[in-house]
């Protein structure tokens, strides 16, 4: 079974009123992938001894059962201490993943969950997307977000306070910087003057979605980007995160802005009942949790799912992302 991919590039959600966005027929759905990132939060055992083979095999069965979108997430350098303890130093660089599956796959789109734009001048950026969407034919996603490891900001030389307002500046800069063959932008972090960057994205632009968990990230989605990608957030905050987003477009003057509302259901094992060796699942034992799950998100106006699936070998995850196009979406009606 195949469902719906992430064309056209966003999808317009249906208005419930001047301050806020409804949800849309039509459904995305999509996984960071496993094995570029061992941090334990987000890894399984099984991913400590997986292969480059294996994370190849994983995109490509991702974009054979229909997925619409595969991610990698991004952090530089992972500091020794309190903060971090939790984290292993293992990240693939998001750019450098997403282009060698870019060559391995055909039409699933390729998205950083998400890329900390204040680590880059976003030249750098632009440069980096510009061409990540260009050699895989129109199928790069910017997800972008403040960041939130301090001492990787002190490695870098970034000063973390003004994390913020760096990734304003840059969505700001990001927003006009394909629209001619030379442009300039001047702000308090970055100064330039007619420069051009190629090469240019298929699509003319690239579309960025903009993470995070809080309010800030919401007005910032609004403001500029044609996504939100969600931080865990339950589906009680839904309609204020709807209702800010939409303000903050309306307030931007794009109040009929295309933006895809994203939502993350809890961690999901399809193929039997949880067991003591299987990492914290919250949907198990067959499709309908799941679909329960979906369905109530898609009520509250979401109408893009970043999935989470749990599994002890690679097969078995294969087999989730199976269970998942042959059980779970008859029962949500895509």
């Amino acid at each position: 079974m195949l469902f719906y991919r992430n064309r056209p590039r966003s999808v317009r959600p249906r208005s419930t009123g001047p301050r806020g966005f409804g949800h849309t027929d039509t459904m995305r759905y999509g996984i960071q992938l496993p094995v570029q990132t061992l941090t334990r939060t987000l890894a399984d055992p099984w991913e400590d001894t997986a292969t480059v083979a294996d994370l190849v095999t994983i995109a490509q069965h991702a974009e054979s059962t229909g997925l619409s979108f595969v991610g990698a997430c991004d952090h530089v350098a992972i500091p020794d201490d309190d903060y971090a303890a939790h984290m292993t130093t293992t990240w693939y660089d998001p750019v450098a993943t997403l282009s060698y599956l870019a060559a391995r796959t055909n039409t699933v789109d390729l998205l950083s969950v998400v890329w900390v734009a204040a680590y880059r001048h976003p030249l750098v950026t632009a440069k980096a997307f510009g061409t990540l969407d260009h050699l895989s034919g129109g199928r790069a996603i910017l997800g972008v977000g403040a960041g939130h490891v301090e001492g990787e900001f002190d490695a870098l030389g970034i000063d973390f306070s003004s994390r913020g307002r760096r990734l304003d500046e840059t969505l700001a800069a990001l927003s006009g910087v394909f629209d001619e063959t030379y442009v300039s932008h001047h702000v308090t972090y970055y100064d330039y003057d007619a420069v051009g960057v190629g090469p240019q994205p298929v699509r003319g632009s690239i579309p960025i979605w903009v993470g995070g968990s809080g309010r800030t990230a919401w007005r910032r989605a609004g403001r500029f980007a044609d996504g939100y990608i969600p931080m865990g957030n339950p589906l009680s905050q839904y309609p204020e995160i709807i209702d800010t987003i939409g303000g903050a477009a309306a307030d931007a003057g794009r109040g009929d802005a295309e933006i895809a509302i994203g939502y993350m259901p809890g961690w999901a094992h399809l193929t039997g009942p949880a067991s003591d060796d299987l990492p914290p699942t919250v949907h198990s034992g067959g499709p309908e949790p799941l679909a329960d799950d979906i369905r109530a998100a898609r009520a509250a106006g979401a109408d893009t799912m970043h999935m989470k699936f749990r599994a002890r070998s690679l097969s078995e995850y294969l087999d989730q992302l199976d269970a998942f196009a042959d059980t779970v979406l008859p029962l949500v009606g895509d």
